[in-house]
């Protein structure tokens, strides 16, 4: 079937349409139900569609007015095609038509471009066909920060700090790191030249690397730390997750450790299926993670434990923060439902909606919120005014006070009768507060100091770089020369591009703006030891790789070293749990 290009765009407009249209009206549609509709075709795909609605006893008045509301969307378009004084681009309206629906829904149903589509699902699915490089974009130039240990790139000498030039000899300079990213990526087995810019080589460095299944860790750090706790970083639940949460654990415990951290601070979420299968590693089997609940019977249901594990009795922490969403708000809310585990950190972000993704004619795709899901104790943890704010509506702040306020007024209670709470978000049992840099550290972060004289550094100094280096003294003294030089270049460069008068406006430093090109004497002091842990952190991973590096950063991390000290305080869970109930007391009688 040849279509035109308006035509096709209808048909997509057509089939987000008719998914929203059929959602609506299975009340009892089953799995494969709704398994067969992703698999229509797009001939007779409405009159398929239609035939089920009926079936089903859809209202006939509902699909009278969403049909009148299709024909009108139809009518217009044919009418812009046909007779507007200029070109009309028939695929950017409907896009635009989609995306302005879905505006009014909520902000986890989202339409997919087809690019975006396998962008989205190649990212889930936890591989994809690439090279192996962490990268940024830093300045005009797609930058280097980190060959991944063991992929094509790494094996080929790609270098932190290199600067990609082009990409099958086509100049990438000032693109995005997505466009980027779509142009290295491509078809396993695929050979791919990349042309490199290295910081002191006189020449353009030309790699010919061919594509590789590149696995996305979700657990990219487990350790044991100095006072014996293991320490695990989880920073996604793909479908690999519950296979390298196994083998880092095992790992842990041959080395004997008394309890564990599990990190899920900044932790998005992903396959519901995988924060099951997490929690039963701690849980055991016939135990209720989840349960949710929607519109249609397929979207109600619920999730257990199915096999039993011999995981030792150590005590376990889990850390969360306001990023923490979705199926990572699953496993801590689970492991504090079952007194698992103490959940220490900040309330999470609230993310309790599932979403099924459906594919389109044309290679796009929807994603439709189409259940919240609830934990065992009962807590929806949804917060809905994430749904406003995500949209760009307007919250006042009585709703935010609201919110707060009722969020301890739904009392919920763990298997051995702990307090916990809903309305929004899991709250954790102890709260502990994230690290605040000064503006002056988080300027020396914004402009990507560290890294850039990390990469000079390793140029000069590799060979000296031992596992145990620390910057010294000297080594600061010459950061801070790098940082003045560095700044001072920039504000010239400005100067020389504007005119004089803007110039002076450009680079003269106002009261709330800091001027690293004239440091003050406090900010040096009073970041001294920042300056000298995060210097450390970039020259080590350069040498030792990720690992390592991250290390040396968790020294700054004050969340983290609190749930550290807690092992070295108490011995076991329920004294973890009694010292949190003690301090929830103390809240109450100061309020």
């Amino acid at each position: 079937m040849n279509l035109s290009r308006g035509n096709k765009a209808l048909l997509v407009a057509f089939s987000v349409l008719w998914i929203i249209t059929g959602l609506w009206a299975y009340s009892k549609a089953t799995h494969d139900d709704l398994a067969q509709i992703e698999l229509e075709s797009e001939q007779g795909y409405e009159n398929n569609l239609t035939q089920r609605y009926q079936k089903q006893g859809g209202g006939s008045s509902s699909k009278s007015t969403i049909t009148q509301d299709i024909a009108k969307l139809y009518d217009i378009i044919r009418k812009l095609d046909a007779i507007y004084v200029d070109e009309v681009d028939s695929s950017k309206l409907i896009e635009d038509a989609i995306n302005g629906m879905l505006k009014e829904l909520d902000p986890h149903t989202t339409y997919f471009t087809a690019e975006e589509f396998e962008t989205f699902t190649s990212s889930t699915k936890g591989e994809f066909g690439g090279l192996g490089i962490q990268i940024d974009k830093k300045g005009d130039y797609i930058t280097v920060v980190s060959p991944i240990e063991g992929t094509p790139a790494f094996k080929m000498g790609i270098m932190a700090g290199d600067m990609i030039w082009k990409v099958d000899g086509e100049d990438i300079t000032g693109i995005s790191t997505t466009e980027s990213i779509t142009k290295m990526r491509g078809e396993i087995g695929t050979k791919v030249v990349v042309t490199v810019i290295r910081p002191g080589v006189k020449e353009p460095l030309e790699f010919a690397i061919i594509r590789d299944v590149i696995a996305i860790k979700s657990v990219p750090y487990s350790f044991k730390l100095d006072n014996g706790v293991g320490y695990v970083r989880m920073t996604q639940f793909n479908a690999h997750t519950t296979e390298e949460l196994v083998a880092a654990l095992d790992e842990l415990e041959e080395q004997d450790i008394k309890g564990l951290i599990l990190d899920l601070r900044f932790n998005p979420g992903g396959l519901l299926s995988e924060a099951v299968n997490t929690v039963n590693e701690f849980v055991g089997p016939n135990k209720r993670v989840v349960y949710t609940k929607g519109k249609i019977a397929y979207s109600n249901d619920e999730y257990l434990t199915e096999y039993d594990t011999k995981r030792p009795d150590y005590p376990v922490i889990v850390l969360i923060n306001e990023a923490s969403a979705s199926a990572s708000e699953i496993f801590a809310g689970s492991l504090q439902d079952y007194d698992r585990g103490l959940v220490m950190g900040k309330t999470s972000f609230g993310k309790g909606s599932v979403q099924q993704l459906f594919p389109l004619a044309d290679g796009s795709g929807i994603k439709i919120t189409t259940s919240h899901y609830y934990i065992n104790s009962g807590r929806c943890i949804h917060k809905t005014i994430n749904d406003k704010l995500l949209t760009g509506k307007k919250v006042t702040e009585k709703e935010k006070e609201d919110i707060e306020k009722s969020n301890h007024e739904h009392i919920y209670k763990t298997e051995k009768g702990r307090i916990v709470y809903g309305g929004g978000g899991v709250t954790p049992d102890i709260e502990v507060q994230a690290d605040t840099l000064s503006k002056f550290e988080l300027e020396l972060r914004r402009k990507n100091l560290f890294f850039n004289f990390a990469v000079d550094f390793m140029l000069k100094n590799s060979r000296k770089v031992k596992p145990d280096f620390t910057v010294s003294n000297k080594t600061f003294d010459n950061f801070v020369k790098f940082m003045i030089k560095t700044e001072l270049a920039e504000q010239k460069e400005i100067e020389e591009k504007e005119d004089k008068e803007e110039s002076k406006k450009s680079v003269k430093p106002t009261k709330n703006k800091i001027d690293l090109a004239h440091p003050t004497a406090e900010d040096l002091a009073h970041s001294e030891e920042f300056i000298k842990l995060s210097l450390t952190s970039e020259i080590i991973e350069k040498k030792y790789g990720n690992q390592e590096s991250y290390k040396i950063r968790i020294a700054m991390d004050s969340q983290l070293q609190e749930a550290k000290k807690l092992f070295d305080d108490y011995n076991t869970l329920q004294e973890m749990f009694d010292y949190a109930s003690s301090l929830k007391k103390e809240e109450g009688e100061n309020e």
